[in-house]
């Protein structure tokens, strides 16, 4: 169980992570990655949003995602350790 729990955390990682690099390119409506970028947000939007209405704004820049990747290695380290 302890290992299905870490694997979901890294994974949950690297969704993360995969969104953040989806939202540097531009996305043509109806295309793959299109669907792909939808998919990547109903999975991450309920965790990053909360944040984002508590976290100020730097600039314009969305810090939600790596606060998010932080608190899921500091609970990786904490499960999984």
């Amino acid at each position: 169980m302890r290992s299905l729990l870490c694997s979901l955390i890294n994974l949950y990682v690297i969704v993360i992570i995969l969104r953040i690099v989806l939202s540097w390119f531009p996305v043509s409506p109806g295309s793959v990655v299109e669907q792909i970028n939808r998919v990547l947000r109903v999975v991450t939007d309920p965790v990053l949003i909360p944040i984002r209405r508590v976290m100020p704004q730097f600039g314009g820049l969305d810090l939600s995602p790596m606060v998010v990747i932080l608190l899921a290695q500091v609970l990786g380290r904490l499960i999984c350790s």
